[in-house]
């Protein structure tokens, strides 16, 4: 599969994923998704997409922009982190 192929397919699961995620927030009494818990996922699934490189309009990347701060940490594990920085993470 073509590197073009594969960040065509993971940018429309994003995009489905995004109008996924709206309706669950909707049918949650109309939470903002911003309160969403699977904001952390969208927020890792938008970094592996601007990482792919195809972002030739920078599109995803500006919208990474705004979500960086809620990816997944690479350095050190969920299970190994204190109570503070499990809190920081995921915005408590």
């Amino acid at each position: 599969m073509a590197k073009t192929e594969k960040f065509d397919e993971l940018a429309e699961f994003y995009e489905t994923m995004k109008t996924v995620m709206a309706a669950i927030c909707v049918k949650k009494g109309g939470i903002a998704t911003e309160e969403y818990v699977g904001r952390f996922f969208a927020a890792d699934v938008l970094e592996l997409l601007v990482n792919s490189g195809g972002d030739k309009d920078g599109k995803y990347t500006a919208e990474f922009e705004s979500m960086k701060d809620m990816i997944t940490p690479n350095k050190k594990p969920v299970h190994e982190m204190t109570l503070e920085e499990f809190e920081k993470v995921m915005n408590i």
